[in-house]
């Protein structure tokens, strides 16, 4: 899933998420994930459900599988009476995963005001899924999410406070993670506290979608504070030509190229 200590993943998890919205562009799955394989990330990220479209290809070089193994319902722009975070598999949290050749493994830490019940059953699963793991030799990616009240501005958005995700992304390596994928701090240039804490590689999440060259400005700035690289969807496969947004990335992450530098990648695409 890493080549030389760097990471795309184009996670197209989002069907987990029970939002319609995030399902715009993932209609045909089978079409997505094959221009992906073509497009050549470093991993693409599924639920179970959806793996067999990626592992069921031949190709030896094609993207490794990070398998998405929990889901929620902090995502809907409304909340919920009761929040709440479950194991796809509460039994044996990464058979599907072992199942299907995965990588490494997903799972979610939820931080949301006045929400403590969530937080403390995303620590049971991530306590179930580090013993999993560790039994069987599977990499844990932990996703630590800090979000704004609903009244802020609705649904899943994130706090982008730099001590607050500094704080999580420490719990996630006091857990076991093995990668973390961490939001981006509102100012790119405090990033580097959040791979500081984490000891382990930290990718960061893309969220929703943004003007493109806003993104890969943010993301040429991010890795310059020593993140290892992204995991994007909707600024992806949202677009018009994810291929060539992948191209784009994937010269920041592994050539160094600026923002600017990758906007003429992409252009070319």
């Amino acid at each position: 899933m890493f080549t030389n200590g760097k990471c795309l993943d184009v996670a197209l998890d989002h069907g987990v998420c029970n939002e319609p919205g995030f399902l715009i562009g993932l209609e045909n799955m089978a079409g997505v994930v094959n221009s992906l394989i073509e497009a050549r990330p470093d991993a693409i990220q599924v639920a179970y459900g959806q793996a067999d479209l990626l592992q069921s290809r031949p190709e030896k070089d094609k993207p490794a599988l990070v398998m998405r193994i929990d889901m929620g319902n902090p995502y809907n722009a409304q909340r919920h009476r009761v929040m709440w975070s479950m194991l796809q598999n509460a039994e044996e949290p990464i058979i599907g995963a072992l199942e299907m050749d995965a990588a490494c493994v997903v799972v979610n830490l939820f931080m949301l005001p006045d929400e403590p019940d969530l937080f403390r059953q995303c620590v049971e699963n991530i306590s179930r899924v580090r013993a999993a793991c560790h039994k069987y030799g599977m990499p844990l990616m932990i996703e630590p999410l800090v979000m704004l009240p609903n009244d802020v501005r609705g649904g899943y958005q994130v706090d982008g406070d730099a001590e607050k995700i500094v704080t999580l992304v420490r719990l996630a390596s006091e857990m076991g993670a093995d990668i973390i994928k961490a939001d981006p701090t509102d100012d790119a240039e405090d990033f580097h506290r959040v791979v500081e804490a984490a000891r382990v590689p930290v990718l960061v999440r893309g969220g929703g979608k943004e003007d493109l060259r806003v993104v890969l400005q943010k993301s040429a700035a991010l890795m310059a504070q020593g993140a290892h690289g992204m995991v994007y969807g909707r600024n992806i496969y949202q677009h018009a030509n994810p291929k060539a947004i992948v191209a784009a990335l994937m010269a920041i992450i592994h050539q160094g190229a600026s923002g600017e530098a990758a906007w003429e990648v992409y252009q070319n695409g």
